[in-house]
């Protein structure tokens, strides 16, 4: 607070040594005065009681007695100012020691409505509320205000009216209330008048609390790294959730508050800094000693999701951290903030080898019955699927680095290919996992001795990653050109099994063009390679409907037209080995890949599967 001399004193000549002598008398005599008007009337005994620490009910800064409030400040300031002059005038003067007297009871009296106004504004106060002001244009007002009302010259003896109302004015723009301009003008005038310590004792003591309890509320514990380190996994992953939404309230709004507050109240810098720090530093600090801890835990492929939540949290805080805790004083939090992202960042790198190195070593020798989707296919997916969804923190953790990958694998056919090296490396880490996986079930495709079968289990398979691909992030990062080169692969997949499988049946299919004489032959041809064919893939396997009804389709697209015009140009129905009409052929054809191992009732209940609306799947299918 800026001590206001009177203006008779600017204006007049220097007065002599005598002269100044009474002129201080004077004016420390009309300043006791006014103060102790101002105490008998608004400060009792009780009240100046230093081991009273109840608030007062009748205060000076209540909204019917705040201009009386704001005349005690103006009162303060003159005998502040009155003191100072008789300390070098006449420091003898008896009314000097009155004035101090009176100095200490009015600051004594400040203290208890200084807590009062931030305790009845409590509400109003909250970290919540405050940190939705504008901290910028709050600092940059306040500072400018204090700096204009520290340079304003001091022409009149009255309280600087039009610097309060501009007080007023700025705060009431942010904060909407009267507390923070009372809060401010008390705070100035207990600072200016030596008694910093009394006022920021007061106001970190109550602030501090409630940073305190707004943190115990949100459910963070203060634990030690070594009470972490004990924790089981379980346990400490519960506790990473917790964290994650502890730290992400703390920061944005309770330490953000704290920090906006202590600059719209304290005009000086370094108090504002000093009750900041005192109020929030140990608690951030707190936070990061846990996230710390985690990078150190052991480092697994489970464990990788827990710890890209912490890491995603904290990247996504550092602004507002940096901004927050920008003091000298606070270096440490944004210290150790950089410290975390670095050691979670080594982590995740270590836990992504660590989940390569399983798929590699993954052992099992046993075939997957029918051919189906390989558990090692929906773990490894569903897994590269979930990093896919932290692109962005992967994208600053995950360093060049130099992968073999085939200088086709991001193009479809026939186009010009940059291969890796135009991707991220981000992108080519997935890739590279994905085509790890892929060169495990080629491996294991080798377990079948049926070499259809392989094929179908490569194409299960593919079209499981594929699809997997298209329907997640995954899509974004590796691009459509990838996922429309590796449907190509799928087809030729399918392509290849189908001659393998259904090449002897469609060879034996007799048509409206063979022989009379030879018809009733081919038809014994034809039934026995269709059931042979027909009780070996009836046990195998198709998991996702759409891709079964391709291959459904497009086997029925070469058996049902000349099987069809066979049956139509001869009296077949009155041979006895008859086994299927073309409703019975289609019925089986349509109960195969779905590994039920049973066979489907002869019935004419099937409508004829070649219908307009397949021909273009099952042209895919058999390019």
């Amino acid at each position: 607070m800026v001590l206001l001399k009177p203006s008779a004193l600017l204006k007049s000549s220097k007065p002599r040594p005598q002269q100044q002598q009474g002129f201080s008398e004077s004016l420390i005599g009309d300043s006791v005065d006014a103060v102790d008007a101002f105490i008998s009337q608004w400060v009792s005994p009780h009240q100046n009681d230093s081991s009273s620490s109840s608030c007062i009910l009748s205060s000076l800064f209540s909204a019917q007695n705040r201009l009386e409030g704001r005349r005690f400040l103006e009162v303060l300031g003159r005998l502040q100012y009155a003191i100072q002059s008789t300390v070098v005038v006449n420091p003898g003067s008896a009314k000097l020691a009155q004035g101090q007297d009176l100095m200490r009871k009015a600051m004594k009296h400040l203290e208890k409505e200084f807590y009062r106004v931030m305790k009845s504004n409590s509400r109003f106060l909250d970290p919540e509320s405050v940190s939705g002001w504008s901290s910028e244009s709050n600092t940059s007002s306040t500072r400018s205000s204090v700096n204009a009302s520290d340079s304003s010259s001091s022409d009149d003896n009255e309280l600087d009216s039009e610097s309060s109302s501009e007080l007023g004015i700025e705060t009431r723009r942010f904060g909407e209330s009267d507390a923070i301009v009372d809060l401010k003008m008390i705070a100035n005038c207990m600072i200016s008048s030596g008694y910093e310590k009394d006022c920021v004792k007061i106001y970190k003591k109550f602030r501090k609390k409630i940073i305190a309890d707004a943190l115990t509320r949100l459910g963070f514990e203060k634990l030690t790294s070594t009470q972490m380190q004990k924790l089981d996994w379980e346990t400490l992953e519960k506790k990473i959730k917790v964290w994650v939404r502890v730290t992400t309230v703390a920061i944005t709004t309770l330490f953000n508050g704290e920090r906006i507050l202590s600059d719209h109240i304290f005009s000086s810098v370094s108090v504002a800094e000093s009750c900041f720090v005192e109020i929030t530093l140990q608690s951030a600090l707190s936070l990061f000693i846990f996230s710390l801890t985690i990078a150190k835990s052991k480092k697994t492929a489970e464990k990788i999701f827990p710890t890209l939540d912490v890491y995603q949290t904290i990247l996504n805080l550092i602004p507002k951290i940096d901004q927050i805790f920008s003091y000298d004083s606070t270096a440490s939090v944004r210290s150790q903030a950089a410290e975390s992202l670095e050691k979670l960042s080594e982590s995740v790198n270590a836990m992504m080898t660590e989940f390569q190195t399983s798929i590699t070593k993954e052992s099992s020798k046993s075939a997957i019955p029918g051919g189906g989707v390989h558990q090692l296919t929906r773990y490894v997916m569903n897994f590269i699927v979930f990093l896919a969804d932290y692109s962005d923190s992967l994208a600053t953790i995950l360093k060049e680095s130099s992968l073999p990958l085939p200088e086709d694998y991001f193009s479809s056919s026939g186009e010009e290919n940059p291969g890796s090296g135009g991707r991220s490396p981000m992108a080519a880490r997935l890739a590279w996992l994905v085509l790890v996986l892929l060169c495990k079930i080629d491996a294991k495709s080798r377990l079948y001795n049926d070499s259809a079968l392989s094929y179908l289990f490569l194409a299960n398979n593919l079209h499981y990653v594929v699809t997997k691909v298209r329907t997640s992030n995954l899509r974004i990062v590796l691009g459509d050109d990838w996922v429309t080169n590796h449907e190509v692969k799928v087809t030729q997949y399918l392509e290849k099994y189908e001659k393998k499988a259904w090449g002897d049946v469609i060879a034996s299919l007799p048509g409206d063009t063979t022989a009379e004489a030879k018809a009733e032959e081919a038809l014994r041809r034809f039934n026995e390679a269709f059931e042979e064919a027909y009780k070996k893939h009836k046990t195998w396997v198709v998991p996702d409907p759409k891709l079964r009804g391709e291959i459904q389709a497009s086997v029925a697209s070469k058996l049902m037209p000349g099987y069809t015009g066979f049956y139509k140009k001869y009296p077949v129905g009155s041979w006895k080995i008859v086994i299927f009409t073309p409703e019975d052929l289609n019925n089986y054809i349509t109960d195969l890949y779905i590994g039920l191992g049973r066979s489907v009732p002869v019935s004419k209940t099937h409508k004829y599967v070649v219908a307009s609306h397949v021909t273009t799947d099952v042209k895919h299918c058999s390019m």
